[in-house]
């Protein structure tokens, strides 16, 4: 499967973010999406996620060389900043989201097991998420597309407030998880786009633009992005 954006344009006011771009992500590759701030890496995000309106163009599926519109259920969008309900234990919450999306999941794990698989031990399990750490938090969020497994996986500045074990672990899940979805992941961290990424992609200029694969492993790659983000 495919995701394919073509020709896509979003602007706020008069500020243009992005403009007649067009791109294609493949199912079973982890992209690095790089970009400087402010360029516009969430409001593309929040266009695939179907929470923007696209002034023009069109982001669809393509399976066996057929294009369709999908609809938010089939899009994971795991935000820099987490939303979850402070009322709720983190294994209360992951049993409800299990439990809401039975037909979906991808693992027979059960919410004790998948929150101690990224580091949340039994006595924090039922803590309320309003007690958790920004970092802990992440994990819960992160947790619930990796859980369902959606056909697009989106990152937001992902792993920047683990400790080092738990990025590891979240690093393992994630190519695991390429096998079934288009993961697509932003950052500033090249190091982890490094390690990370089967491919990069360069939001610059309100285009967007793939960087060749084989300079992915560059021992300079950190200079020639610095030196692409540069032009001005």
């Amino acid at each position: 499967m495919k995701l394919a954006l073509n020709t896509i344009s979003k602007q706020f006011d008069q500020k243009i973010i992005f403009q007649e771009t067009s791109f294609t992500f493949e199912q079973g590759k982890i992209y690095g999406l790089l970009g400087r701030n402010g360029a516009g890496k969430t409001t593309l995000f929040n266009c695939i996620a179907r929470n923007l309106v696209l002034e023009h163009g069109t982001i669809q599926f393509e399976e066996e060389e057929q294009l369709r519109d999908y609809d938010s259920t089939e899009i994971g969008f795991t935000q820099t900043y987490p939303q979850l309900p402070a009322f709720m234990t983190a294994f209360e919450f992951i049993r409800f989201y299990m439990d809401i999306h039975k037909d979906k999941l991808r693992s027979s794990r059960s919410p004790e097991e998948w929150l101690t698989l990224v580091g949340i031990d039994h006595v924090d399990q039922h803590r309320l998420l309003k007690d958790f750490s920004h970092g802990m938090q992440n994990k819960v969020q992160l947790l619930l597309s990796l859980i369902v497994q959606p056909a697009v996986l989106l990152l937001d500045e992902p792993l920047t407030s683990f400790d080092p074990v738990a990025a590891h672990e979240f690093k393992q899940l994630i190519r695991e998880a390429k096998k079934e979805s288009i993961i697509i992941f932003s950052t500033h961290i090249l190091q982890l786009a490094q390690d990370l990424c089967d491919e990069i992609v360069l939001l610059h200029h309100k285009k967007l633009q793939a960087v060749p694969t084989e300079r992915l492993h560059d021992t300079d790659f950190e200079q020639e992005i610095v030196n692409l983000l540069a032009d001005k």
